[in-house]
């Protein structure tokens, strides 16, 4: 694993800790999924983490945004977005099926007593990180 460069706007710890705190460790493990992914990918060097709609954003150069929030009209969910006019999320409802809940073409949706199936999550991250690369390719290059 590489070292990645981490661009971080200064209000993205302060947004972290308006969460309560069983919410803010299960968006602090969607964080370190994503940085992780894109530590472990050779073409990413930077990533920037910003605030974005007001939720915590993910950015690298050909990838789409990945976006990660909870809201308190659904206490009990929290969710990682993705760009809802990708092929990003029909591509994991294609290839995981109901291994994950969806919000339509934008998100993938966790309950707080959700085990994430990190090896499949990391995969889309991956994807997204990836996607303009990516992005004219069935499946996105995903073999079913």
């Amino acid at each position: 694993m590489k070292n990645l460069n981490i661009i971080q706007d200064s209000r993205v710890p302060t947004k972290f800790n308006t969460y309560p705190k069983e919410i803010k460790e299960k968006l602090d493990n969607l964080r370190r999924l994503i940085i992780l992914v894109a530590s472990e990918n050779d073409n990413i060097d930077e990533i920037e983490e910003t605030l974005k709609w007001g939720e915590p954003s993910y950015l690298v150069k050909k990838g789409s945004t990945i976006r990660i929030d909870w809201k308190s009209k659904n206490p009990n969910q929290y969710a990682i977005y993705f760009k809802c006019t990708s092929k990003l999320v029909q591509t994991f409802k294609k290839v995981y099926g109901s291994t994950f809940n969806y919000e339509n073409n934008r998100a993938i949706l966790f309950n707080l007593e959700d085990e994430i199936p990190e090896k499949k999550l990391k995969e889309c991250i991956r994807l997204a990180l990836r996607y303009h690369s990516l992005k004219d390719k069935p499946l996105l290059g995903k073999v079913v």
